[in-house]
């Protein structure tokens, strides 16, 4: 009986687990698109060497940097390395035929080491030695309170048991 009035009194926040991705990450774009610049190349730049062009979205850096701040929280500690892995694709072979097999490409690893660089000047990562970074207090505190503001926000029936 004690156990359960203990939990009942508790305040249980709300985890970047509990809030859909989606959802989640656009409350972050928003939050990144005032917090950081992109740099005068990104414009130009590829997402990765098999990419024709670079992206259109006009708030990419901001979603790829809450994108990469979520993905760090959830797999950390990571490295440049295994994030450019995540952010690649496939390619379909060759152009003639298509006989060759599909191969992995890696995304752009110089888009993710400055978006990395610029979330560790926010404060938001760190560098866990050769181990690659992971998200600080900070960077887990802005993760769980976004994913507060969405959940009370949320207007979908089927999630209205998580709010």
């Amino acid at each position: 009986m004690g156990l359960t009035l203990a939990a009942e009194q508790l305040d249980l926040m709300a985890t970047l687990y509990d809030a859909p991705t989606d959802e989640l990450l656009d409350e972050l774009t928003a939050e990144f698109d005032d917090r950081l610049d992109a740099p005068a190349w990104a414009e130009f730049a590829k997402t990765g060497h098999d990419r024709e062009m670079p992206p259109q979205q006009d708030d990419f850096w901001a979603r790829r940097a809450a994108s990469i701040l979520r993905k760090i929280a959830v797999d950390g500690p990571v490295g440049v390395e295994r994030l450019s892995t995540e952010y690649g694709s496939l390619t379909k072979g060759s152009t003639r035929y298509r006989v060759s097999p599909s191969e992995k490409t890696d995304g752009s690893k110089n888009v993710i080491r400055t978006i990395v660089q610029q979330l560790e000047d926010e404060g938001l990562l760190e560098q866990q030695g050769t181990n690659g970074r992971t998200v600080t207090a900070e960077g887990r505190s802005l993760l769980d309170e976004t994913a507060g503001d969405v959940l009370e926000d949320l207007d979908r029936p089927d999630l209205e048991r998580y709010a």
